[in-house]
């Protein structure tokens, strides 16, 4: 077996960060890395991936449900919408990270999001996204967690095409996790029962 690999009660070898506890188990066998396509999935991940900057992402996973909550669903129209009762509310609200520039960048992004799809229709932030999916993975799965980087070319350059659009919170290195967490590519290392 491969060094970042772990081997589970469950008999299922798996990156060593998707082991323990039950939700990274859950997240790594049923999300991470597998296809998310719809504008309002692909927000949600951008937005989630925005906030767990600076934290664990077990705390953002924890958390998800009132994310999904405050943010209605993540649906792009509705929290364009929001106003400031609803910025107030959400920083108010312990079910989600009460961060005020995290606040501040989901609804400036709803709101990007929202421009885009009046701009360019349904699927337009789904379409952006994925246009920037490199191909197929040169040379062999990596062995453990430090072998994969922060950032790629790609995540750069999709970044950079989100911020044209007006969005803001999406760096390289960000937008990379986000790129992991919707499928665009699958980091899962050699060994791991999810590696393709």
């Amino acid at each position: 077996m491969t060094p970042g690999v772990v081997l589970g009660e469950d008999g299922l070898a798996r990156c060593g960060w998707g082991a323990a506890p039950e939700d990274y188990r859950d997240y790594h066998d049923r999300e991470w890395g597998r296809p998310v396509h719809g504008d309002c999935a692909v927000f949600e991940r951008i937005t989630l991936e925005a906030f767990q900057s600076g934290l664990s992402w077990l705390t953002i996973l924890r958390k998800r449900p009132g994310f999904r909550s405050a943010f209605a669903g993540f649906d792009i129209e509705a929290v364009a919408r929001f106003g400031a009762a609803d910025r107030d509310r959400l920083l108010a609200d312990a079910g989600i990270v009460r961060n005020r520039a995290k606040v501040d960048a989901t609804l400036a992004n709803a709101r990007a999001a929202l421009a885009l799809l009046d701009a360019e229709g349904e699927g337009a932030l789904d379409r952006l996204v994925w246009s920037h999916a490199p191909g197929p993975r040169p040379g062999p799965r990596p062995d453990a967690l430090g072998e994969l980087p922060a950032s790629t070319p790609e995540s750069v350059a999709l970044a950079k095409a989100l911020k044209a659009h007006g969005f803001v919170f999406v760096g390289p290195t960000t937008m990379y996790a986000a790129m992991q967490a919707m499928g665009l590519v699958d980091d899962h290392l050699a060994g791991c029962h999810r590696a393709g």
